[in-house]
């Protein structure tokens, strides 16, 4: 009688595990999100750090004046080392504040890749 409980306690735990599991694996940064607003003239690309970058997938217009605002709050995991290849950026964020990067112009079809310093986390910005 204890052991049929026992299992019974088991199985309920493996599904609740296997639900909780597989809600959590939708990536919600992965569609491209409206985090894109023009300002005199100038693009703004709003990007938060925090265990990853969110959203991960943006996507911006070419051929203007561009910013990336990064935003951190209590963020002291990878996503506070960013790097950006394609610009040779490479900085430590602060741990709460904002941190603006000017972009050279951007070629319509081209897609700029921002990660942490070891790899785990990422985001683009495709320019159309």
């Amino acid at each position: 009688m204890k052991s049929t409980f026992i299992s019974i306690g088991v199985v309920v735990i493996l599904i609740g595990g296997a639900v909780l599991f597989s809600r959590g694996g939708t990536d919600a940064g992965a569609t491209p999100q409206n985090n894109i607003s023009i300002v005199d003239g100038k693009q703004i690309i709003e990007i938060d750090a925090k265990g990853g970058y969110l959203p991960r997938n943006s996507v911006a217009k070419a051929n203007i004046p561009t910013v990336i605002k990064v935003r951190t709050n209590g963020t002291f995991d990878c996503s506070a080392a960013l790097v950006i290849p394609s610009i040779g950026y490479r900085k430590n964020l602060p741990s709460s504040g904002e941190t603006l990067i000017e972009l050279p112009s951007q070629k319509e079809g081209s897609t700029l890749q921002g990660l942490c310093a070891m790899g785990m986390y990422n985001f683009s910005v495709k320019f159309n």
